[in-house]
């Protein structure tokens, strides 16, 4: 992990440094235009009420930028709070995907360590594009970028050297006609929507798992349907229902406070031994062993370090992905920071990525080492009810679960609206709520449906996840540094290579990781 956290700072600071000189004049506002920014213009002006001004001394140093307001301590502890999530509960299993003897663990930590650092260089990128181009949300990010596209689309160099020269070949096999931008931003906003219903799916099932275990600490033994069904009529469905959000806010706050509460929590169980095996007279079983269920107790055996080779250790890799997914809201962070040069902005990735590694890589080893094979995709399904650290656990995540989730499920119902096109005049109080009652039902249906996590995170991870983590942001910065021209200094034409070469793993990794999460751990 030491490796790889080496590799997040080393990539960081190297974009810093491909950064500070930008330009070749000294001072350069970005106009962007209206309808889509999507092409570069440096124009020697002062900046107007819409523009962004990036400013270089004639050491290379980036003045002050920017009209944010936000501290990086602020910076930090917010993307650390949007970063760790309820993703982190099912790492231990991704690593139970691959291994069972305690030595997986290792591997796996150097995993976590390794994908947060790339995920961070990809979040780095999209605020540096950001600074290049005027942008200021990931919306405005892909209009500025007018080659930003999937793989699968070319940009007009690429379509002129075509060996055909039939353009109906080219938008037959784009699928584009003749807006290719239009394209692009329905496959923003489907990434989206997609990757948000991900998220409260995996919500709903998670509430569904944690209050069934809550109730029957308490002497309510219901089945998980029921208790789905329960949630979501009584409370899911009216908080969902409000107009006005932001009264939730505050509650956020839980989730972080939640997991790092959880981790220690795990911590403490593991080196408590309080779920270990008996082994003989002179060591007996942990106190809490005998109220687990046989098939969640502990399970070790030979496949250990080396077990990382096999083709399954891409479930935890794509599930990583969605793990470390924040990348939508690079543009915001930027702009609300505070003399926002890409070097400070660096300083709040860098930080903010390396605590949600160590979050994050503690969760999946304390997880893994106290469970092994028998990790449950929810790991705080392996605790015992009686065990009243990890009943705190439980409610500490369905609570945050609860009030976080109104507000990930309005970007959902948007995206949907939007991909609906209806216009938002046409979005009443009646129409949301009809939207809202039948996104609900098929979310819960789904998640009744649905019981294992670790398949809904690892597909979700391996399709979209691994595109908005990778591939978007390398497309994005290659655009920017493109529209650049000569004004492109050598060393960010350089990093282009580098950041291509994160799109290209990110294809692999998603391609050979949705095989994988479809197939499941015993796949073959």
């Amino acid at each position: 992990m030491h490796f790889s956290y080496l590799l997040l700072a080393t990539l960081l600071s190297a974009a810093s440094a491909a950064s500070s000189t930008p330009f070749a004049a000294t001072k350069v506002a970005l106009s962007v235009p209206r309808g889509g920014a999507g092409y570069y213009k440096p124009m020697r002006s002062s900046s107007s009420a819409g523009d962004v001004t990036t400013t270089t001394r004639g050491g290379g140093q980036e003045a002050s930028v920017g009209g944010g307001t936000a501290s990086i301590p602020n910076e930090v502890f917010n993307l650390v709070k949007g970063i760790v999530g309820v993703g982190v509960l099912s790492l231990p299993a991704g690593i139970a995907a691959f291994g069972d003897a305690p030595s997986a663990a290792l591997p796996a930590v150097g995993l976590v360590a390794a994908i947060g650092a790339i995920s961070a260089y990809g979040f780095s990128l999209i605020g540096r594009v950001c600074s290049y181009t005027g942008a200021r949300s990931y919306r405005e990010v892909r209009r500025t970028c007018d080659d930003m596209c999937t793989l699968l689309y070319f940009d007009a160099d690429t379509k002129a050297n075509l060996p055909f020269s039939s353009s109906d070949w080219y938008e037959k096999l784009t699928g584009l006609g003749q807006d290719s931008r239009h394209g692009n931003e329905l496959d923003s906003l489907g990434c989206c929507t997609f990757k948000t219903g991900c998220a409260i799916l995996a919500y709903s099932m998670v509430l569904a798992d944690s209050f069934k275990a809550l109730l029957s600490t308490i002497g309510y033994d219901f089945g998980r349907t029921d208790v789905l069904l329960g949630v979501t009529t009584l409370v899911l469905l009216p908080l969902c229902l409000m107009k006005n959000l932001s009264s939730l806010a505050p509650f956020s706050l839980a989730g972080i406070i939640g997991m790092i509460y959880t981790a220690l929590a795990m911590a403490i169980r593991y080196f408590g031994g309080a779920y270990k095996l008996a082994a003989g007279e002179d060591s007996p079983a942990g106190k809490f062993l005998a109220g687990v269920s046989s098939d969640l107790q502990p399970v070790f055996g030979d496949k250990g370090a080396s077990a990382v080779l096999k083709p399954n250790s891409f479930i935890l890799i794509c599930m990583l992905s969605t793990a470390y997914m924040a990348h939508f809201n690079a543009p915001k962070f930027y702009l609300e920071l505070k003399n926002n040069t890409i070097k400070r902005f660096n300083t709040v990735v860098l930080t903010s990525f390396g605590i949600s590694i160590l979050i994050m890589a503690a969760v999946a080893a304390m997880g893994f080492l106290t469970f092994g094979k028998a990790t449950s995709g929810l790991v705080l399904n392996n605790y015992a009810g009686s065990d009243t650290l990890m009943s705190l656990s439980r409610f500490a995540v369905a609570f945050s679960i609860v009030f976080s989730y109104p507000l990930v499920f309005v970007g959902c119902r948007d995206g949907v609206l939007d991909l609906l096109k209806v216009d938002p005049e046409e979005r009443t109080h009646s129409v949301l709520n009809q939207v809202t009652i039948a996104i609900l039902g098929v979310i819960t249906a789904l998640a009744v449906k649905v019981s294992d996590l670790t398949f809904v995170l690892s597909f979700g991870g391996a399709t979209l996840g691994n595109a908005l983590i990778y591939v978007y942001p390398a497309l994005m910065f290659r655009s920017a540094v493109k529209n650049m021209g000569d004004d492109a200094s050598p060393a960010l034409k350089g990093e282009v290579n580098v950041a291509m070469f994160t799109a290209a793993l990110g294809v692999v990794l998603g391609t050979i990781g949705s095989v994988m999460a479809i197939k499941g751990p015993g796949g073959h």
